[in-house]
């Protein structure tokens, strides 16, 4: 286990979750439901992710490195891409949208694990902290530390969204932390580039 490559994999998924349509579907589901049932039900979804890509990061290690390297870097390039130009669910209002139809009125452990489970699992297929989890244990060939580092971080946001997600929005604006994270991966793209063309 390596704690450098934990604070790195917890940082720049930590920025890149806060923006993120998760972020904003746990912190709806917070603010009409006990906070603890949405954050367990938000966090299964997020490890099994997590468990997937670092899966998926792992299968890139049977290639040749300059062909990891070049993959590595082309996902960098692509969530970079996606951050400035797409849309990543800032642009939403987190009150409206499928969130609030697939709220019910019930407010059992199981039906808000149920709802928050279902919302995040669904939401974070292809996410930029999915990809970029991949390219990480790809890169750094350390499934266990990449995998510690992006849970935490994930789970890390969730928290916040349930206990303190409107304030932290009005302090920091979502589009920032969108570029910052841009800018970030844009940074890591061209260190993979440049590993691949070493060789």
């Amino acid at each position: 286990m390596d704690i450098g490559i934990i604070t790195i994999v917890f940082g720049v998924i930590f920025i890149s979750e806060l923006p993120d349509k998760s972020m904003f579907a746990s912190l709806v589901l917070g603010m009409r439901y006990r906070g603890l049932y949405v954050w367990t039900g938000a966090s299964a979804a997020f490890l099994i992710h997590v468990l997937i890509a670092v899966t998926a990061g792992q299968a890139f290690n049977l290639l040749p490195h300059r062909a990891v390297e070049t993959l590595v870097a082309a996902l960098f390039l692509a969530g970079a891409l996606l951050l400035f130009f797409g849309r990543h669910g800032v642009e939403q209002d987190p009150k409206s949208g499928e969130v609030a139809k697939l709220v019910g009125e019930s407010h059992s452990f199981w039906k808000v694990f149920g709802t928050a489970f279902g919302v995040i699992f669904l939401g974070e297929w292809g996410d930029i902290t999915q990809i970029a989890t991949a390219n990480y244990t790809a890169h750094y060939h350390a499934p266990l530390s990449v995998g510690i580092g992006a849970t935490l971080a994930l789970w890390s946001v969730a928290a916040i969204a349930v206990i303190a997600g409107p304030k932290l929005l009005k302090l920091i604006p979502a589009k920032t932390l969108q570029l910052v994270t841009a800018c970030i991966l844009l940074l890591f793209a061209a260190v993979s580039a440049i590993s691949a063309i070493r060789g």
